[in-house]
């Protein structure tokens, strides 16, 4: 990855900052974004990144931020917000118009936007879910997320080809957000996964940044979502 510009959107914790880190550790050049600015300078002075703020459910920041990028760049990768649980009776439909939009219009915002970004031959990554495709109450807005994805990265892969769009769905990942969702009830998350999955320990967000950097260095990949869950969906 010497010399070749790694965008990563969401890129100041979890998996988008492990992934800027192996980038930048394989001598790439990163491009971070984020909406906390403290984050945002802690990770330009830990690795002589570029970051700049931005919000994905801002549509017109987005579009400046990719207008005033150096292109072509080489990668992108997009790991921004999470996932949104609520019971359809109890759902605040504004809170899910928004989510909507940032997960399906927003992604496809992006590809229109990678066209023109992303060298041929180049890479754009989503990260996505496996927890949603199982139907259980409150997880529906997600489910919808999670089934969308992988139309988005088969169409988006013929109409932009050759740049090359996938996706990587992750079980739970030991981040800053899963801890944040559960609270007082992680450790006995993790020690419920360390018992059941078959690897006999919690995915963390190197093993999925591991995969991203694979799919951005191997370019007979597109179109297709990758499952990184230590076999979560063979137990759970």
């Amino acid at each position: 990855m010497k010399g070749s510009t790694v965008v990563v959107i969401g890129g100041t914790s979890g998996i988008g900052l492990e992934t800027a880190r192996m980038a930048r550790a394989a001598d790439a050049d990163v491009v971070v974004t984020g909406r906390d600015r403290a984050r945002l300078e802690a990770v330009r002075d830990e690795l002589g990144a570029v970051a700049e703020p931005l919000d994905l459910a801002d549509t017109e920041a987005v579009a400046r931020f990719f207008a005033g990028l150096p292109t072509p760049v080489d990668h992108v990768l997009v790991s921004g917000g999470g996932p949104f649980y609520a019971p359809i009776a109890d759902m605040d439909f504004e809170q899910a118009r928004a989510f909507l939009d940032q997960h399906i219009l927003g992604y496809l915002r992006i590809v229109k936007l990678c066209a023109a970004a992303v060298r041929p031959g180049g890479s754009l990554t989503f990260i996505s879910g496996t927890g949603a495709r199982h139907a259980a109450v409150g997880i529906s807005l997600a489910a919808i997320g999670t089934a969308a994805i992988g139309a988005i990265v088969a169409n988006a892969a013929l109409e932009i080809g050759p740049v090359r769009v996938n996706a990587v769905a992750a079980g739970f990942v030991d981040t800053p957000l899963s801890a944040r969702i559960l609270g007082a009830d992680l450790e006995a998350r993790r020690q419920d996964l360390r018992d059941t999955l078959p690897i006999h320990r919690v995915v963390t967000a190197s093993d999925v940044a591991d995969l991203v950097l694979h799919l951005m260095t191997n370019t007979a990949l597109t179109g297709a979502v990758y499952d990184v869950d230590g076999g979560q969906q063979l137990v759970h």
